[in-house]
């Protein structure tokens, strides 16, 4: 099983991946209003927000329409994601020195 997932996988659809995390992972720190990332946390970000958002879409029976729809989807999953991490770091505040 394993093999066939990687045989699907080329250096283009691996570029795609990067440039919809980048581009969703902005854009979900701009809307979210966070203090930004950086590029590779903006790209984290804009892969697992894909990941999420895709679940999501495929519960409510969605699908992503090209380019844009892949990246809405997955700004919508990273703005969820966003959300997510600051309830889970307010519930529990970091140490002070």
């Amino acid at each position: 099983m394993l093999s066939l997932v990687l045989a699907d996988i080329s250096l283009t659809s691996i570029v795609w991946w990067l440039f919809v995390g980048l581009i969703a992972g902005f854009l979900a720190t701009v809307v979210m209003r966070g203090g930004g990332y950086g590029l590779i946390g903006d790209i984290v970000l804009g892969i697992l927000g894909a990941v999420i958002g895709g679940f999501l879409a495929g519960l409510v029976g969605l699908g992503s329409a090209g380019l844009i729809g892949t990246i809405i989807i997955a700004f919508i999953g990273a703005c969820i994601l966003i959300a997510l991490l600051r309830m889970v770091s307010r519930r529990y505040p970091p140490a002070r020195l």
